[in-house]
């Protein structure tokens, strides 16, 4: 287990090896604007959707009473629950949605272990996490695995992006899939700074309400 210390709010109490995040009793609700899906109609934001080729990701089930919307992003064949009042996007490698004011940002991929080089999820982790501290020794980075062997990855004091009026704080699941660890998903959730303990329980509703058809 590849652990830093000192994280702070996000890892209080959580212990090095849990059985899933937590939600803390938030709900979707707490995290939407309730406008009915309208939200995943607007056009594509080509700098938040980080492309020329994105477009709108197909929009499954708005479930108002629960304040989600369940997207499908079809080209990496995965499916989600996102708060009402965000957008989504894809494009042929890679999902993304981001809430309504863009402080919360979210990027879903597959990734290619062995194209990585490296033999697995929890590999790629430590990889991914000694690399980045390694070109920004600001960033604090701890990470856990959680008992669906899921790893998580914390990042602090990420650098603020355009738009963003503070530094920010970074969360990686890397997801291996079953039988086969050469393949997986990572999803990234970055949320401002201050936001943190709200990101990571919002991190867990997304994760609790993902479906991926390896």
């Amino acid at each position: 287990m590849f652990l830093l210390a000192g994280l702070g709010a996000c890892f209080a109490g959580f212990p090095a090896r849990a059985a899933d995040l937590d939600a803390g009793g938030l709900t979707f609700r707490d995290f939407a604007l309730n406008d009915n899906g309208a939200s995943f109609n607007r056009g594509v934001d080509p700098i938040i959707a980080g492309g020329p080729n994105q477009v709108s990701s197909r929009v499954a089930v708005v479930d108002s009473a629960q304040g989600l919307a369940r997207v499908q992003f079809g080209s990496i064949k995965v499916e989600l629950a996102l708060p009402l009042g965000w957008q989504a996007t894809e494009d042929w490698e890679r999902g993304v949605a981001y809430s309504g004011d863009k402080r919360y940002r979210l990027i879903i991929w597959r990734v290619d272990f062995a194209f990585e080089g490296v033999k697995d999820a929890e590999h790629y982790a430590a990889t991914k996490t000694g690399s980045i501290q390694a070109r920004r020794p600001s960033i604090q980075a701890q990470a856990r695995k959680l008992g669906d062997g899921t790893f998580l990855i914390v990042y602090e004091n990420a650098p603020r992006g355009q738009g963003d009026s503070e530094a920010r704080t970074v969360f990686d699941l890397v997801m291996q899939r079953p039988g086969n660890p050469k393949e997986g998903i990572l999803m990234t959730l970055g949320v401002p700074a201050s936001d943190a303990a709200r990101g990571f329980k919002l991190l867990a509703l997304i994760k609790q309400n993902t479906r991926i058809s390896w």
